[in-house]
């Protein structure tokens, strides 16, 4: 039955009368295959990529063709597409894949997006989405209170991804000092200025461009050789921009920075902010994670003073993406910035009380139900769970940055130990380990990344993220996000670096 089952086509499927056979049938097989990929993403023997150029792809190869037919194809074609489509994608569970922040592949997770695409439903009102509303309030007064805002306080929605949650923040904040703007426009605004580290996200000044603030109204705050804003710099930038004729709103201030994983003083920052009557946001897309640690968590110490924070459970807390949070800490902010009432989704005589109803709080009208996975996973490992799995990744970081200081032909772009799981240094080859240094050296090293990763990629093996930053040649960024990463697979970056780099 099941070799017939899969010559017939997706019409003969459910809801087809009598398509159970075959929906059956077909589900199984599709189990099978993304179960073996589960395993094989385990596997350290297996690759973390079988990378192809675009053009090759485009070609198509061994039966996998990108074009799309006139004439329905055969549920076999569509299960070999599915098996093709994994095989030439990246294996980002893979205990070898430091490319990204979000890695890794959370069993509970990847069975609650099942579940979620099952249920096919939208986040925008109760009448539609009782159980997932409901989690979702679960989960965000839970994020609040770790955050460490008190119960009575507290807002938030889940977005596509934290440069969405940074540009609500903002949103939200502009709404709180000039109501006017969301009926008026931006005639009624003064020139607003916003305050970011140099080391931030560039979804601060993306939000300053899409929001009609202007890229040029963010001023960029120094920071110090670790990458954490420098207080007194941001006091007189303040002070800078208001000469100018800016009138400062904003302050954006970073837990867990892109490149360095550097936490900014955020009790200082408040201080300044609270000084000057500024909106106090912190970007913890990255860093947030931090908070489910004991170990860890005190280096957001001041958090609780933000009147917003960003929180990406995608990433250090392993939530398969997207799973982001926006918290406001001030209750009907978001709702009053973004509603429009439209009568359609939100009518106010429902027979249950429509307060559920948390479409109109944000600037999506369909929107994904991101809040489940988190809520499963939460119930599968508990708060403390969560907290080890973060403890492992910062281990995984300091045993790098230990063997880094061991090994020859390695040096660390800044010398302390990685408060976060990022660890960035260079690989030099022997032939350049003679030279002076200087702008010939810098040319040449500026060229290592780059060339080591490109035979990265064509290998296989492994997968790291390169880039410069300011004056500095390009290096490597090695991050931990995933819980499956052990020393071993730390070892074999290493000598990998050096078998792939020996001879340039």
């Amino acid at each position: 039955t099941q070799c017939h089952v899969l010559h017939d086509v997706a019409l003969n499927l459910l809801p087809a009368s009598s398509g159970e056979e075959i929906t059956r049938g077909f589900l199984q097989e599709l189990v099978n295959i993304l179960f073996t990929y589960i395993c094989k993403s385990s596997q350290r023997s297996s690759k973390v990529l079988d990378f192809h150029h675009p053009h090759q792809l485009k070609e198509g190869l061994d039966g996998f063709n990108l074009n799309l037919p006139d004439q329905p194809e055969t549920l076999e074609q569509i299960l070999v597409d599915c098996r093709d489509t994994l095989k030439y994608g990246v294996s980002t569970g893979h205990p070898r894949f430091f490319n990204q922040l979000s890695s890794g592949l959370d069993v509970i997770g990847t069975a609650a997006e099942w579940l979620i695409s099952t249920a096919n439903t939208n986040m925008f009102t109760y009448e539609v989405s009782p159980v997932f509303i409901l989690m979702e309030e679960v989960l965000l007064r839970k994020m609040q209170s770790i955050v460490g805002w008190s119960s009575g306080e507290g807002d938030g929605i889940f977005c596509p991804g934290g440069t969405i949650s940074n540009l609500y923040s903002i949103l939200v904040a502009r709404y709180h000092f000039y109501p006017e703007v969301k009926t008026r426009g931006m005639g009624v605004l003064p020139q607003l200025g916003i305050f970011t580290s140099e080391h931030s996200h560039y979804s601060v000044k993306k939000s300053a461009a899409v929001l009609g603030l202007g890229t040029e109204n963010v001023v960029v705050v120094k920071c110090d050789e670790r990458g954490k804003m420098i207080p007194a710099e941001l006091e007189s930038s303040i002070v800078t921009a208001q000469e100018k004729g800016l009138v400062p709103f904003y302050v954006n201030a970073t837990a867990g920075t892109t490149v360095y994983g550097a936490f900014d003083p955020l009790d200082a920052i408040a201080d300044i902010c609270h000084r000057h009557s500024l909106w106090m946001h912190v970007d913890a897309a990255w860093g947030g994670g931090l908070l489910m640690s004991d170990r860890h968590r005190m280096k957001l110490q001041g958090i609780e003073r933000a009147w917003s924070v960003t929180w990406n459970p995608h990433k250090m807390m392993g939530v398969p993406l997207q799973c982001s949070a926006i918290l406001v800490k001030k209750r009907g902010l978001l709702r009053q910035c973004n509603e429009l009432g439209a009568e359609y989704l939100f009518q106010a005589d429902k027979h249950y009380d429509v307060s559920y109803d948390t479409g109109d709080k944000s600037i999506q009208c369909g929107r994904h139900v991101d809040a489940f996975k988190l809520w499963l996973m939460w119930k599968a490992k508990g708060s403390q769970g969560f907290g080890a799995q973060v403890d492992k990744c910062l281990e995984n970081a300091e045993y790098l940055y230990d063997q880094l200081q061991r090994r020859t032909g390695f040096e660390l772009v800044y010398k302390n130990k990685p408060e976060h799981s990022n660890v960035c240094f260079w690989y030099t080859p022997p032939s350049l380990r003679g030279l002076p240094l200087g702008p010939d050296r810098d040319t040449r090293l500026h060229q290592v990344a780059p060339q080591i990763k490109g035979r990265m990629m064509e290998k296989g093996s492994v997968l790291i993220g390169y880039q410069p930053l300011g004056a500095k040649v390009n290096f490597f960024r090695c991050v931990f996000s995933n819980p499956a990463t052990q020393q071993e697979d730390i070892d074999f970056l290493l000598d990998e670096i050096i078998r792939l780099g020996h001879d340039l």
